[in-house]
């Protein structure tokens, strides 16, 4: 027997009745042979975690941006951090912790530079929209490996795609990674506006801290032992209503209070204003991008889909580079 299919028996006589089987999974866009040592969906955790787009996260915007210090999360960090949250919850649920992982850590491989602002920006420019959860697809797919995309099963991209607050995963298992999304951010951005004395403790509403907890530690543990009480015995994977409505109005706060705080979001306007500059130069002069993206425009691609391609994939740091090479004078010299 190989090692692949021990595995898969080992699912099968361990996982949950109701967590998604290796062995069932409804494959891949392009049919492939199967790995001798490794399922489906750790085959596909190992691929996200090689591709560029994983690897180019740690220089990329969660909350703050370019923070000054070693210890404020970067959209890498949050990744790490939901593939954690998750896991410990697929693993108490008995749920597929390799499906898990491999969609958490590929839920935002299509996320700007410079975070929601980068998002807001090209969603506004683009005649097709710009949302990070199926450019994230679309990195998978499309993107990645040349223009080969990494061939990802059907239950990964199905968990990545619909990771949004609004959306529904099919799986236990994308339920699972969708809602420790929200509560990974809720925790860690929390824990970033303490550092930067932006909002103290004291600042949360008291039935909030009273019901959740009074540290971000507390409430992380709170949210976690609540999505698993509630879900042993549901069809879903899903919270208690209380906490739940607990947790929208955290959310809340830290939409007026933090994502919309004026020291916090100091700079977004720049950022807004020079992705959509960039936008607008390269749809005018496609010939400037980088040589793999010109070729799907020969190949048949929108111009504008292409443009959000280019700058959705690049860094915090490699767009502001961009955008002083294509704007920014340089110094005159004989030298």
């Amino acid at each position: 027997m190989l090692i692949r299919e021990e595995l898969e028996l080992n699912e099968r006589r361990t996982l949950s009745s109701r967590a998604c089987l290796s062995e069932s999974s409804a494959g891949r866009e392009r049919e492939e042979e199967l790995c001798d040592i490794r399922t489906c969906f750790m085959r596909d955790r190992d691929r996200i975690v090689h591709c560029k787009s994983f690897r180019r996260l740690k220089d990329k915007t969660q909350v703050f941006l370019s923070p000054q210090g070693d210890h404020y999360r970067t959209r890498m960090m949050h990744t790490l951090e939901v593939s954690q949250t998750a896991r410990t919850v697929a693993r108490c649920l008995m749920l597929n912790e390799d499906l898990v992982e491999a969609i958490a850590l590929g839920h935002d491989l299509g996320h700007t530079p410079f975070g929601h602002a980068g998002e807001r920006a090209l969603d506004a420019v683009s005649p097709f929209g710009f949302r990070h959860y199926e450019q994230s697809v679309r990195v998978a797919q499309v993107l990645e490996k040349e223009g080969r995309g990494l061939n990802l099963t059907r239950e990964v991209l199905d968990g990545i795609l619909n990771h949004g607050t609004a959306r529904h995963p099919s799986t236990l298992e994308g339920q699972a990674v969708r809602l420790c999304d929200k509560i990974s951010y809720i925790h860690h951005d929390m824990d970033d506006a303490e550092r930067a004395k932006i909002l103290f403790e004291t600042d949360i509403p008291p039935h909030l801290r009273e019901l959740l907890g009074k540290t971000t530690r507390e409430r992380l543990n709170t949210f976690i032992h609540d999505i698993v009480a509630t879900s042993r015995d549901s069809g879903e994977v899903v919270m208690s209503p209380e906490i739940a409505e607990a947790m929208r109005e955290l959310r809340a706060f830290l939409f007026e209070h933090l994502y919309s705080n004026p020291t916090a979001k100091s700079e977004e306007t720049k950022a807004v204003s020079m992705i959509s500059q960039m936008y607008e130069y390269y749809v005018k002069q496609p010939q400037k991008m980088a040589e793999e993206y010109i070729r799907m425009i020969r190949q048949g691609e929108d111009v504008e889909k292409v443009v959000c391609d280019y700058i959705s994939g690049m860094t915090d740091q490699y767009s502001k580079a961009k955008f002083e090479e294509l704007f920014i004078p340089k110094s005159w010299s004989v030298y």
